[in-house]
């Protein structure tokens, strides 16, 4: 296995880490007071204009759209392994960098979506606007009155009428709905209740405007409210021309599957960048800060935790990259097992990280002051996002059965 980055690859990630640096970073306090001023204007959704000057200077520098694999754009795209370190770059600063370069989720796997699925007309009037940045999108699958880990149990209705879709049911969870730029939704449902289980379920475009959908509320995790919000909505009789269906009746299981599979190698690869920012956090707080006689670095409790961080983010980031090199060299399908295991332990190994920082930097930790508070928050749903641990702690385990039931 190799992990070696492009030369493509190695210029872009420079540039990249360049732009952190000069860019980023400083934006990270403007972007909050922004927000706050946004808030106190009871527009706590809108997006703060540092975010849009930074897209204009990541797009200068070429640093845009860079998920697209080179199997989809091979004149500027990256494999899988490539991209997977520039991800891990941006999950330093989850609120901004990922959108600077238009590499947030839940565009990024929807964009991919109507790539390898929509129609010409479908790209010209969803994909396009998306690649360029100028709206944002949703994805929405996940149901409140039913175990949507399990994708079978999608009670969501589909129907066809005439030359046209009704929609009826209740999502919840739906990540970018209380953004204004938010303008299309993916939403998954039953075109065949009656079907085989992987056939019941369909993916049609719903413009987030089109009467009969009603955005409920935005949620809030762990008392942080999103600023791109995620949604409680409801479809009541919501009406969408045949021409919206993504792929096939009854593609939609499958289409899932193919969305949330490189989506997921994204997901970990910025976690683990975000462990590796709350790592230098507490190495520059451990050396900084004094008790008993000296820097606390000197205690022997602290540098455990310190060594313990390093070690488990480079277990987890070598299971990540052979899980890009797998997608990369054969495939999505083989590495179904690689890519379920990573989702639980990118994510657990990101948490400890994190929770380790926040003890070395005591009531720091715990505040507004540092990033730390808000990366655990947003890393502690990431266990439950795209599937909770036990779904694929459930894939792991009947894969490594499989090589002894087949035999």
């Amino acid at each position: 296995m190799d992990f070696g980055l492009s030369e493509r690859a190695q210029d872009h990630l420079g540039r990249l880490q360049e732009f952190m640096d000069s860019h980023v970073y400083p934006a990270e306090p403007v972007y909050e007071a922004q927000r706050a001023e946004l808030r106190a204007a009871g527009r706590e959704h809108h997006l703060p204009q540092i975010v849009e000057d930074l897209k204009i200077e990541a797009r200068k520098r070429g640093l845009w759209n860079l998920f697209l694999p080179d199997s989809e754009d091979p004149a500027h795209g990256l494999s899988v392994t490539d991209y997977a370190s520039l991800a891990e770059v941006t999950g330093r600063s989850p609120e901004l960098a990922p959108e600077a370069t238009n590499c947030a989720a839940p565009d990024t796997g929807n964009m991919e979506v109507l790539h390898l699925f929509g129609t010409p007309e479908q790209k010209e009037r969803w994909l396009k606007p998306l690649l360029n940045g100028e709206i944002r999108s949703a994805f929405a699958m996940t149901e409140p009155e039913v175990a949507s880990s399990d994708a079978r149990n999608i009670s969501t209705r589909i129907e066809r009428d005439g030359d046209h879709y009704v929609i009826n049911g209740r999502k919840w969870w739906i990540t970018g709905t209380a953004d204004p730029r938010c303008k299309v939704m993916i939403v998954m449902g039953k075109t065949d209740p009656d079907g085989h289980p992987y056939r019941q379920q369909s993916m049609v475009l719903v413009p987030v405007d089109a009467p009969g959908v009603e955005i409920v509320r935005p949620l809030p995790v762990f008392g942080y409210q999103d600023q791109h919000g995620h949604c409680e909505i409801t479809f009541t009789d919501v009406r969408v021309p045949v021409e919206n269906l993504v792929g096939e009746e009854g593609g939609g299981f499958a289409i899932a599957q193919a969305r949330l599979g490189p989506g997921r190698i994204h997901h970990c690869m910025r976690a683990l960048g975000a462990a590796e920012r709350a790592l230098e956090l507490m190495c520059r707080r451990a050396l900084s800060r004094e008790a008993f006689g000296g820097p606390i670095a000197r205690q022997g409790v602290v540098r455990e935790q310190i060594a313990e961080s390093r070690m488990a983010i480079e277990q987890a980031r070598l299971l990540t990259l052979k899980t890009a090199w797998l997608i990369d060299k054969h495939g999505v399908q083989a590495a179904r097992s690689e890519v379920a295991a990573i989702k639980v332990i990118a994510p657990r190994v990101a948490l400890e990280v994190v929770d380790r920082a926040i003890q070395v930097h005591g009531g720091a930790g715990v505040s507004g002051d540092t990033p730390l508070a808000a990366m655990w928050a947003g890393l502690r749903t990431l266990r439950l996002a795209d599937g909770p641990d036990e779904v694929h702690v459930r894939s792991v385990a009947r894969a490594e059965l499989g090589k002894y039931t087949d035999a």
